[in-house]
């Protein structure tokens, strides 16, 4: 040991990233019970959505027929050459469109909207994946993962919505003095709880693309 260095010190180059692990596993920590409640609402949310999908296939009918008339099923098929450009697209999609634009933005104008909009979201993911036939779900097999991972880094920001609302209507459980700083806590902790969640859309992209391209096929293949 050199100059007095610590053996469990991970250096300054570590301490950047160890923060950004050990922040918001803190802030999970803190608000277990939200953080619980709020896996059981948006999962529930999805199953729900998937059960009344089975109960009513027209359901699941009408989002297919959508999915295909504004060019999305198109996009993917154009995309499954390229693995790396459709995870890409995965990405871009999952944290703009629904983590930024449904929950994130949304909750910084009004408390917890991000909250309604994705709860609301959860529900057409659930009448989307409901299968119409046994090649459906076949497919729900290799997917799943796609479906827990994604989901978890939308409830993180879920979490932080929730954080932000509550902070921001009662400062003092932020130990705030007032609004504004109640509402800048609450902000920040968004920010942390937004790290693992950019980690887990990288992830979950990642798979969903590779499982599509290569896993959804050769399972369907060895089937047929």
């Amino acid at each position: 040991m050199t100059g007095g260095a610590r053996l469990d010190d991970p250096g300054p180059g570590a301490r950047p990233l160890h923060r950004a692990v050990r922040r918001p596993v803190q802030i999970v920590r803190a608000d277990l019970r939200a953080y619980l409640v709020l896996n059981l609402v948006m999962y529930g949310a999805a199953v729900a959505g998937f059960v009344t999908a089975l109960a009513f296939p027209e359901l699941n009918a009408a989002r297919v027929t959508a999915l295909q008339d504004d060019g999305t099923a198109d996009l993917v098929l154009s995309l499954l050459s390229n693995v790396w450009l459709f995870a890409l697209t995965i990405l871009a999609v999952n944290t703009l469109t629904v983590g930024v634009l449904m929950i994130v933005l949304p909750s910084l104008v009004v408390p917890f909207a991000g909250l309604a909009l994705f709860a609301y979201k959860a529900v057409e993911i659930g009448v989307t994946l409901a299968p119409a036939d046994a090649t459906g779900w076949l497919i729900l097999i290799p997917h799943f993962p796609t479906f827990l991972i994604e989901f978890q880094a939308y409830i993180l920001l879920v979490l932080g919505a929730h954080l932000l609302g509550r902070s921001w209507l009662r400062p003092a459980t932020a130990g705030a003095a007032d609004r504004r700083q109640g509402y800048v806590h609450g902000l920040r902790q968004l920010g942390w709880l937004s790290l693992p969640a950019l980690a887990l859309f990288v992830i979950g992209a990642v798979y969903e693309a590779f499982s599509l391209r290569y896993l959804v096929p050769l399972l369907v293949q060895a089937v047929s």
